[in-house]
């Protein structure tokens, strides 16, 4: 069964709105979003003492990516929010990023309208739509995303690069232009010599997670210091890619508590592929953690996969991984026979709230 995902007629078959050469673009993508900025007249950071990213699905993974990418230097408080609601503690020192492809999703722009009303900082992150208008009304400054007809989840290099570098010119945090260039350049090397689909199913680490994925249930697992926004990016794209349910988790926190789990119920249990998503910086007890909970729950579950950050700067290596689960997700909707691109539930759902 296996073997479709080296037929590259099978693929373009299946992939009728041709995720693939968004896919194979995404470097392209990172250096166009490299200038995203430049036009734009940011706000003074000065008074700014914590940092609110909102948004939802594709438009917030970018915030996440921003996030874990500054853990190590950011000295204020930077949270994502996934919600209709802002936290309590949004004011005028909050820099406040509204995040929404469309410009039109909903909770984002209930966010705004309080932040706004708040007195935030604020920075819109958007290809158009309503949000745009408000911005434009309310003087708040606009990152346009060139792209305008893309699935929202494809748009990553321009909803976390342009953040960066508006970090950057706001004074705070240090210049990851030279991280962006290398970045780009792991992407090149990893879609043209492992992951591309002209890459044999035996040498694809992204064919054969597909492979071990196929008729499975994923539970995605790393550590939280560094790579939650990995897991939740593989967790998403297994759902609306694949059509195929998948389940995340961090470490240290999995380890007590869900890997009680691993006892019950034996059949799904038996359904179940647990990937363990590593990097080099990962907390020394973390990588204890990892070996031993893969030893433990490898007795009750389908498989275990472990899979290895690349590159040099911390940006590089979770992009690595992203991109390996990005082309293991669109692998993985061709074994499932789906289009990768349709998200009709999604959109159903969307209909049906605005009829409220």
């Amino acid at each position: 069964m296996t073997d479709i995902l080296d037929d590259r007629r099978h693929i373009k078959r299946l992939d009728k709105s041709d995720m693939l050469s968004l896919l194979m673009g995404f470097s392209a993508q990172l250096k166009k979003a490299m200038g995203l900025t430049g036009p734009v007249k940011l706000p003074n950071a000065k008074a700014v003492s914590s940092v609110v990213f909102s948004g939802l699905g594709g438009s917030a993974i970018g915030g996440d990516v921003a996030r874990c990418c500054l853990s190590e230097e950011m000295e204020i408080p930077f949270i994502v929010n996934r919600d209709y609601d802002i936290p309590a503690f949004v004011g005028p020192n909050t820099l406040f990023f509204a995040s929404s492809y469309s410009g039109n999703t909903e909770e984002t722009l209930s966010a705004y309208k309080k932040a706004r009303d708040k007195k935030a900082v604020i920075i819109v992150l958007t290809s158009g739509g309503r949000l745009a208008a408000m911005a434009a009304s309310d003087s708040y400054p606009v990152i346009n995303i060139p792209e305008k007809s893309i699935p929202p989840r494809c748009a990553l290099g321009y909803s976390f690069v342009p953040v960066l570098s508006a970090f950057y010119k706001m004074g705070l945090a240090a210049d990851k232009s030279n991280d962006i260039v290398e970045t780009i350049q792991v992407m090149d090397k990893l879609r043209d010599e492992l992951l591309g689909p002209g890459v044999k199913l035996k040498n694809n680490p992204s064919k054969k997670i597909a492979g071990d994925l196929y008729g499975q249930i994923a539970a995605i697992y790393g550590g939280g210091r560094h790579l939650d926004c990995v897991i939740t990016r593989w967790r998403g794209q297994f759902c609306e890619n694949s059509k195929s349910l998948a389940t995340s988790h961090f470490l240290p926190e999995m380890d007590h508590n869900e890997i009680m789990g691993y006892s019950h119920p034996k059949a799904a249990l038996k359904k179940t592929v647990a990937v363990f998503l590593k990097d080099m910086d990962d907390h020394p007890r973390v990588k204890d953690r990892i070996r031993i909970t893969a030893r433990v729950i490898k007795r009750s579950c389908h498989k275990v996969v472990e899979l290895n950050s690349t590159g040099n700067s911390l940006l590089a290596r979770i992009c690595s991984l992203i991109y390996v689960g990005d082309f293991a997700s669109f692998y993985l909707a061709i074994l499932n026979g789906e289009d990768p691109t349709p998200v009709d539930e999604i959109t159903y759902l969307k209909k049906e709230l605005s009829k409220k």
